[in-house]
């Protein structure tokens, strides 16, 4: 839990790659009867990245949050990339990015954090202390995720069909004075007893591609139990919610928007009839969508933001889980 700390967001954007494929046609592709997918994911399109990679939707991202905040990249004074899956191992992903964007040489300090489908609510946390502490004064935080990649389309095509590809960014600055502006509570928990329920093995240290190719390969598309994942979350989540609130002082009554995870249709429904939050409060976007990993928070938060459903004032609830198991939130006011 943490103190109130008086920090806003200026300005956010979104983006998406061009090409937009429905379930019905990745069924059709796979030969799999008509509507199975659909009524077994809640997921009825994605956008997918062919000419786009991670960084150019992350730029485009930026780029809009910085015009929304109405400043240009170079006020920006620390820069955190926020995803599950970095652009390569080494180096940090963010150095590219703010080179992209044209920040000069040494003008902020840039790097990663990778907390899966929590990177987002993890990096908004370091940010808002660095503001706080007078560390940084223009902070961009952008997460950008091509979900498509590593897909078991071939093992399980209803786990797969999840997913899709984006970016989102905000730019976040002091409060003004008198401005109620600021994040109330911050709470993360880990439950790592389900850490193989979502698994991506290959590519960091534990498989060597020259040592163990077969093993590096094996491992080399991504993997989820949802039924560990759904008992997990129905024993834990609802109290986790209520710790939350307690720490920053709100009825549950008080929350105005719910911008949560987008981990599946289905997981939204779960979510709300749990926590008893009305389904008009919550920013649910995962149908047209997907699952897009790490981005899903802050791209639903900018809809929510463009669509005029956050006012002044407002109080915003950002939750999610991960993979680990984690689970986190933020409770903000606008």
């Amino acid at each position: 839990m943490t103190q109130t700390l008086a920090v806003t967001i200026r300005g956010s954007g979104r983006s998406l790659p061009q090409r937009r494929i429905t379930t019905a046609q990745i069924a059709s592709d796979l030969g799999i009867a008509a509507g199975r997918l659909e009524r077994a994911t809640g997921v009825l399109a994605r956008h997918v990245c062919e000419t786009e990679d991670q960084i150019s939707l992350a730029t485009t991202a930026s780029q809009i949050a910085l015009d929304d905040a109405g400043m240009d990249a170079g006020q920006i004074d620390l820069l955190i990339f926020a995803a599950a899956v970095p652009y390569q191992p080494i180096p940090a992903t963010a150095p590219l990015l703010m080179r992209s964007l044209g920040i000069p040489d040494g003008k902020a300090a840039a790097f990663d954090v990778n907390a899966t489908c929590l990177s987002f609510v993890s990096a908004f946390d370091i940010a808002a202390r660095q503001i706080a502490t007078g560390a940084a004064q223009h902070v961009l935080v952008v997460s950008s995720e091509i979900a498509s990649r590593a897909l078991p389309w071939a093992d399980d095509p209803e786990t797969a069909a999840l997913f899709g590809d984006g970016a989102a960014a905000v730019v976040l600055t002091a409060s003004a004075p008198q401005s109620p502006a600021c994040m109330a509570a911050m709470r993360l928990r880990s439950y790592p007893s389900a850490y193989e329920a979502c698994t991506l093995g290959a590519g960091g240290t534990r498989f060597d591609f020259h040592r163990d190719p077969a093993g590096f390969a094996a491992h080399s598309t991504f993997g989820m139990d949802g039924k560990v994942l759904f008992r997990l979350a129905a024993q834990h989540f609802n109290g986790f919610v209520d710790d939350l609130l307690a720490g920053a002082g709100w009825p549950r009554s008080a929350v105005d928007l719910v911008v949560p995870h987008q981990a599946s249709p289905a997981g939204l429904l779960h979510m709300i009839r749990q926590t008893g939050f009305a389904a008009e409060k919550v920013v649910n976007i995962a149908a047209d969508c997907g699952n897009q990993i790490a981005a899903s928070i802050p791209f639903a938060l900018d809809v929510a933001r463009r669509d005029g459903r956050i006012s002044a004032g407002d109080k915003v609830l950002l939750l999610g889980t991960s993979a680990g198991v984690s689970f986190g939130g933020i409770a903000l006011v606008a």
